[in-house]
C-alpha cells in the first residue's frame, strides 16, 4: 500500500489545502462532500499535486514540511515545477 501527500486547490476560495492519505480518490470525494471543516464549505476542490510514499509516516512528514513553509509562493513553485510539459 502506498500513501500520498497531496495538495488541493479551490478556485472559489483561491486557497490550498495539504494532506496525506492512502486513498486519494476517496479523500477528494470527502473533501467535496460539504462536510464540516475547512474544506467542507465549498465543493470545488481539485487535486493539483501529489507525491507517493511507501509509509504513512513519510507522507505525513512531507505534509508537515510543506505546511511549515507558510509560503503560497513556494507552494505554487512546487506545483508548477512538477507539471508535465
Amino acid at each position: 500500500m502506498y500513501y500520498h501527500f497531496y495538495i488541493l486547490y479551490s478556485p472559489t476560495l483561491d486557497r490550498y489545502y495539504y494532506g496525506h492519505t492512502s486513498n486519494i480518490e476517496g479523500r477528494l470525494r470527502r473533501h467535496n462532500s460539504r462536510h464540516r471543516g475547512f474544506t467542507g464549505n465549498k465543493a470545488d476542490w481539485e487535486v493539483v499535486y501529489t507525491e507517493e510514499y511507501p509509509t504513512k509516516e513519510l507522507a505525513y512528514s512531507r505534509e508537515r514540511q510543506i505546511k511549515s513553509w507558510k509560503s503560497r509562493r513556494r507552494i505554487e513553485e512546487l506545483i508548477k515545477d512538477h507539471q508535465p510539459l
